[in-house]
């Protein structure tokens, strides 16, 4: 049986056609993996950024938090400072009355608060206790006299006038106490003038 050449010919384009098909079949495929892989790629690097993004986002938020509690913990010390400390200056004023008040009340000789002499005993009495009654109110207020006599000297509690032998006494020990000082819940308002044992 003899073929016709245009059954040949048709028989050929189909053939031919048909490798064609599957060639722009694979091809396409191939392009769509391409292209899904690098659509994969570029999610994975936005991906990559966003994570970033949000990890430096919430630092920043930590950080915001951190500083906040700090400012409100020393807005809370300030304000307690405050109450505690607030009436320094006007101790401060106070202890000059408190003074005079003592040094009154020493003046006065004690031979003379008698009976006989009712007008100095009763003064007397009054100051003393108008000197008792200041030092309640101050250790109310938390403020607390310093009297170190036979105490080591201390720089924050103690301002040295002058430093003298003493026999018995410890060298760098108080001997003698020139002004009472003072502290206001523990911080010293004004220190214990003193005279120092020397070696």
């Amino acid at each position: 049986l003899r073929t016709s050449p245009r059954l040949l010919c048709a028989a050929t384009q189909q053939k031919n056609s048909g490798q064609n098909l599957e060639e722009d079949q694979s091809q396409s495929q191939t392009g769509q993996k391409a292209e899904s892989s690098s659509a994969e790629k570029l999610l994975a690097e936005e991906k990559a950024k966003l994570e970033e993004q949000l990890k430096e986002v919430t630092d920043k938020y930590k950080r915001a938090l951190a500083d906040a509690e700090n400012v409100r913990q020393r807005s809370q010390k300030l304000v307690e400072e405050a109450k505690l400390y607030g009436i320094q200056s006007f101790c401060k004023d106070l202890l000059e009355v408190a003074d005079i008040l003592e040094k009154a009340t020493e003046s006065v000789p004690k031979e003379e608060i008698k009976d006989e002499n009712p007008h100095l005993k009763s003064l007397y009495e009054g100051l003393v206790m108008t000197e008792v009654q200041i030092q309640k109110v101050f250790k109310k207020h938390g403020l607390l006299r310093l009297n170190p006599v036979g105490a080591k000297f201390d720089p924050y509690e103690h301002e040295a006038l002058f430093h003298t032998p003493m026999e018995g006494q410890e060298p760098g020990t108080i001997a003698l106490v020139s002004k009472i000082g003072y502290k206001l819940h523990g911080r010293t308002l004004r220190p214990a003038l003193v005279g120092v044992v020397k070696d």
